[in-house]
């Protein structure tokens, strides 16, 4: 009995156009500070980090019995200490850690469960069965089938752990990062003096952020910046003998003027819209920074027809580089392959600023190229990098999560806006496997080197545009003549006559056996099957006969 072996390949979602951003924010330095500016600075932000801590372990102690009024017990005991719009922006910074805490824990138990489920498949089955694309095979040995055993229960009791805490409303937090908590305990290995490391755990926990409130005069009361430049801070209660200004202020020496978004930002606050602004010390470079950020109606996005009407940009995201490719309307590759390239080792400001520099590049070619769009896969590896679905492949781990998936979609869809670009995400499924089978060989040339990369953009554009990845559609209906309009095919460049209608079979004699069907004699094998054949052959029979 033959064995059926052809994969059931998974269902393709349909593209969309990326929401935009709703949110924006912009930075400056503050400049020309006195050492007077600075002490201020340095208390209040001791003094509201004190609050804030004091604050989020209150939060935490309640867990789950949260409520308004303790909400309102927290803010108004904070209040005496400071102002009550301190106490509001201490309490909602609260709310919004403890809550992020939260979401961090759920994925965590999703994923110790998808490796709970993992190992007990694996543990199943015999040992060397052979597994498939959807799910991982047996182990090799006894030995690894053993070790195994014993790492499903340290993840099961991990497991019952994280679902008790979940459930009794117990998060761990760390003001300051868990980052740089661990580096206190490795202080060699993170390249820091016990001083160091104490100047910038101090500086994370300080607290200098006020939200904004619509109505108010210039958008915050709490640190107030008039369009001038002008920086001013409300002290808390205990610091008001330190103000400079009248009604308990304390007025900077440094004026700001935000290079970007100045207009936008300068709009908000004339109109007494709300501002949220941020002052943090970057230790390394000795400086003080000023952030302000609003939120902003989503900016509604195109319709998909309109994204696919000047054609498409499809990138595909690598682990070092954007491979991206240019087509027009009908799906059809113009130019040649443009690649990106950033480097994600290093600092996370480095790798930041290497994404930054990458989409820029990427925009401004786009905008050169004249389309409407930009199409990128939707990634997703949350359950594709556990350690147990791909434990041998540790290079295959290591690429999917040194892409910037996250951080990424972001980035892009807030620049793209700003440039009048709109996202388009397409399924990432088969992309890379079809696209090298279609269009890698194809497009090589001596001048113009394809990788499956190069060819992996191409079946991301062709998918956004809604036409199918692989390169050869079904023949017109009825006859093989181009009687119902053009051939939709795409031949290579070198295909002699492929402009014009397909040749006769005589010509194409290497697959026409298979096609006529006959049993490969030379007589049978010059019959043509096809109507214009045999009409031309007719006409030639008559006119050799008029002729005798």
């Amino acid at each position: 009995m033959q064995r059926n072996t052809k994969r059931q390949l998974r269902v393709i979602d349909a593209s969309f156009v990326a929401l935009g951003p709703s949110g924006v924010a912009i930075r400056d330095r503050l400049k020309h500070l006195t050492p007077d500016d600075e002490k201020v600075l340095r208390l209040v932000g001791e003094h509201l980090g004190r609050l804030a801590s004091l604050d989020l372990k209150d939060r935490c102690a309640d867990g789950l019995d949260h409520s308004t009024d303790t909400w309102a017990a927290r803010k108004q005991g904070l209040t005496a200490e400071s102002s009550s719009r301190w106490a509001g922006s201490i309490t909602k910074a609260t709310h919004d850690q403890w809550a992020l805490s939260r979401r961090c824990q759920l994925a965590h138990i999703q994923g110790l469960e998808a490796g709970v489920r993992t190992l007990m498949h694996r543990l199943s089955l015999p040992l060397g069965e052979k597994g498939t694309k959807k799910a991982a095979g047996g182990y090799r040995s006894k030995s690894e089938w053993f070790q195994k055993t014993r790492r499903l229960h340290v993840l099961e009791h991990r497991l019952d752990a994280a679902r008790a805490e979940r459930e009794a409303g117990v998060v761990h937090v760390v003001r300051g990062g868990r980052k740089l908590l661990g580096n206190r305990h490795n202080l060699q290995a993170a390249q820091l003096t016990e001083t160091e490391w104490r100047q910038r755990w101090e500086a994370e926990r300080w607290f200098l952020a006020a939200d904004g409130e619509s109505g108010k005069r210039f958008g915050n009361e709490t640190i107030r910046v008039t369009p001038d430049g002008e920086v001013s801070i409300k002290l808390p209660a205990p610091l008001a003998g330190l103000a400079n200004a009248r009604h308990g202020r304390y007025v900077l020496a440094s004026r700001v003027g935000f290079a970007h978004r100045a207009a936008e930002w300068a709009d908000r606050i004339d109109a007494n819209r709300a501002v949220a602004y941020r002052i943090h010390l970057d230790v390394v470079r000795e400086r003080w920074y000023l952030t302000a950020s609003w939120q902003r109606p989503v900016i509604q996005t195109i319709p998909l027809e309109a994204a696919r009407a000047r054609g498409m940009v499809g990138v595909d995201t690598n682990i070092d580089h954007f491979a991206a490719y240019r087509l027009d309307v009908h799906g059809n590759p113009a130019g040649d392959p443009m690649r990106f390239p950033y480097d994600l080792t290093g600092s996370a400001d480095h790798r930041d600023a290497q994404i930054r520099h990458a989409i820029t590049q990427v925009l401004h070619w786009a905008k050169r190229c004249g389309v409407a769009a930009i199409a990128i896969e939707d990634l997703d590896f949350t359950a594709e990098k556990t350690r147990e679905k791909h434990g041998r492949r540790k290079r295959f781990r290591q690429l999917i999560s040194g892409i910037p998936t996250a951080k990424l979609k972001a980035r892009l869809i807030s620049m793209a806006a700003e440039q009048g670009l709109s996202i388009v995400a397409v399924d990432p499924a088969y992309t890379t496997q079809w696209g090298g089978q279609h269009w890698q060989k194809p497009l090589a040339t001596p001048r113009r080197k394809m990788t499956r990369h190069d060819a992996a953009g191409i079946a991301i554009g062709r998918r956004a545009l809604g036409h199918p990845i692989r390169r050869r559609t079904a023949p017109p209906p009825h006859h093989q003549s181009d009687g119902v309009g053009h051939r939709t095919v795409q031949a290579e460049p070198g295909t002699r006559g492929r402009e014009e209608t397909r040749p006769p079979v005589t010509e194409r004699a290497h697959d026409a056996r298979a096609r006529a069907g006959n049993t490969g004699t030379r007589e049978t094998s010059r019959t043509s099957k096809t109507v214009r054949d045999v009409r031309s052959d007719q006409a030639w029979v008559q006119s050799s006969l008029l002729i005798t």
